[in-house]
């Protein structure tokens, strides 16, 4: 599933296309993705003018001079298309404006499509929960630290919690933690105020750095331009079971598993 990053890299790459720009013609080829598309989709967007565009977690959004936002969520496979030269069969919604013309390709058909108004953004079911976005001002080692407070649960599947931290996923909690010398399996409330001093903005070093190489590109994704990330070059633990750690002091990566994801760590520098 597209990461945090990649959702990053997907809404700057047609932030440059469709920001300020009138959309002149919306089709859709089916009636839903994960669920329906809106009834009224198709009206609204038809002749509006996108105002900006932004991200929320995992979730694109553009926002319409007609107080709507239309959210999307590309699930498994779901990537935006710019100009395709050729139609594909898993283009399930097609955005034409004046000079270009966008297609949302998803052949697994996870991902969903959402249109709520932008004035209730934040009590839209999926965003009421989330807690703060990892790359905002509100993510400190004070949030975190009280956030944490008392929990028995290991701190890999508490940064997992959408409700602490809004967005991280596996890749880069992965590497995060490896990055500030923190075991996966210690208790979230026994990481000390030291620990959370270097992981909070090592994850947003993690998470701003992949997202200057595009994402990771795993499996089916690509930007909107087709161009492929290139973070995944660079893990440092994610997927290197029985490889030697970079750090020459380290010792050989393991992987374990956690709340059913894998997680791979080093024993001997993550402590």
């Amino acid at each position: 599933m597209p990461e945090l990053p990649e959702v990053e890299t997907t809404v700057r790459g047609l932030a440059k296309f469709l920001d300020g720009t009138r959309i002149e013609r919306v089709t859709l080829n089916r009636p839903d993705l994960r669920r329906p598309f809106p009834e009224d989709l198709v009206q609204v967007m038809t002749g509006a003018t996108i105002t900006s565009l932004s991200r929320r977690a995992k979730y694109g959004l553009f926002h319409l001079d007609r107080e709507q936002s239309v959210i999307f969520h590309l699930g498994m496979s779901g990537r935006w298309r710019i100009d395709p030269e050729e139609s594909d069969k898993h283009d399930h919604m097609v955005v034409e404006t004046t000079h270009n013309r966008f297609a949302l390709c998803d052949p697994r058909r996870f991902g969903s499509v959402d249109m709520v108004a932008t004035a209730e953004l934040d009590q839209w079911g999926p965003f009421a929960a989330l807690g703060p976005e990892p790359l905002g001002p509100d993510l400190t080692p004070g949030y975190l630290k009280a956030a944490l407070k008392g929990k028995i649960q290991n701190i890999k599947l508490c940064l997992l919690d959408q409700r602490i931290v809004a967005g991280l996923g596996n890749i880069y909690v992965c590497e995060a933690l490896w990055r500030s010398g923190i075991r996966p399996t210690k208790q979230g409330g026994k990481v000390t105020t030291r620990q959370l001093e270097r992981l909070v903005p090592t994850i947003k070093e993690v998470l701003e750095a992949s997202i200057q190489d595009g994402g990771s590109s795993l499996r089916d994704y690509a930007a909107p331009d087709g161009e492929l990330g290139y973070f995944a070059t660079r893990f440092d633990v994610y997927g290197r079971e029985g490889e030697a750690c970079h750090h020459e002091d380290g010792g050989v990566i393991k992987r374990i598993v956690q709340g059913g994801r894998s997680t791979w760590y080093c024993p001997v520098c993550q402590r």
